[in-house]
């Protein structure tokens, strides 16, 4: 018994070894790609030491007209504002849903779940936040629209709190004269750190990895964020491979680092989230573990 045991460990380790190797090996693809020169990467491939180790692509790109240092800087603001926003609100709306006493209860969870399932479109949209709110080059056109509060976040924090903060707890919090608002502070949000830890990891990747607002509202190139800034630049390039410019003929355009800059874009654009997710890791595996089990 204790063979087969020990047998099926090493076939499980094994097969973790593998999937982590899996999901490691895209990402020193990804670097060692942008550190190779285009003639190398031309000629022999992606690999995963780099040939003709260089740094043009990076070089490239922090030499652009566009600044990347201060598109980090937006980004990291509204992605901060939005999360911290975001959280709050999917909050305030989730706790009272869960709440059987509420009254009107099933009518807004309706509303809510509605919403997944139909939206007004994009041209209203549009002329809803630039028309009526004005938020046209401005940061709330980075944070509000699409971002701020999802219907599927609300769902999955309500139906933690339904199945894991006990109402004996709640009761006895009445009972000691606790009002709904400090339940909320003292005795629900700290039991929910990992449903709030995991709800704020997809919201702030929504938020850095957005661009489509910068698209649509943002004209200003002071600011654009990182996302719309690397989108902008690899279009850019794009352009000009492609010998429909008029600029192609006074720059060399075979010298443009045009695969590997698409690599150094995914590390620039990556990088900072591969920095922070280790600090998570540990709410949004408890998070989404215990949010699966119904107390």
């Amino acid at each position: 018994m204790v063979s087969k045991n020990k047998t099926g460990q090493i076939i499980l380790n094994i097969i973790f070894i593998l999937l982590t190797i899996s999901v490691i090996a895209p990402f020193l693809l990804l670097i060692s790609s942008s550190l190779s020169s285009e003639s190398a990467l031309a000629e022999f491939g992606y690999n995963f030491f780099p040939k003709d180790f260089t740094l043009n692509a990076y070089t490239y790109l922090f030499k652009s007209s566009m600044k990347i240092t201060k598109g980090y800087g937006i980004t990291i603001l509204v992605t901060a504002i939005g999360t911290v926003c975001s959280v709050l609100m999917t909050t305030l709306f989730a706790y009272p849903l869960s709440r059987k006493e509420l009254p009107f209860r099933y009518g807004f969870s309706f509303f809510v779940f509605f919403t997944m399932l139909f939206n007004g479109g994009l041209v209203p949209t549009y002329m809803m936040w630039t028309q009526t709110f004005h938020i046209k080059n401005t940061l709330l056109a980075l944070i509000l629209p699409n971002l701020l509060l999802n219907a599927f976040y609300i769902i999955m924090m309500r139906s933690f709190f339904t199945a894991n903060i006990p109402d004996a707890l709640l009761e006895a919090a009445r009972i000691d004269g606790a009002g709904e608002y400090r339940i909320l502070w003292t005795v629900v949000l700290p039991l929910s750190k990992p449903m709030m830890a995991t709800i704020s990891l997809m919201v702030g990747l929504g938020y850095w990895n957005d661009w489509m607002n910068s698209m649509y509202y943002i004209t200003d190139e002071n600011l654009y964020s990182i996302q719309a800034i690397l989108n902008t630049i690899i279009t850019n390039i794009q352009y000009l491979t492609s010998g429909q410019s008029s600029v192609t003929s006074s720059v060399d355009v075979s010298k443009l680092p045009s695969v590997s800059i698409r690599m150094a874009i995914a590390v620039i654009g990556v990088l900072p989230i591969l920095c922070i997710y280790p600090f998570f890791q540990k709410y949004f595996v408890k998070g989404i573990v215990v949010g699966g089990v119904k107390g």
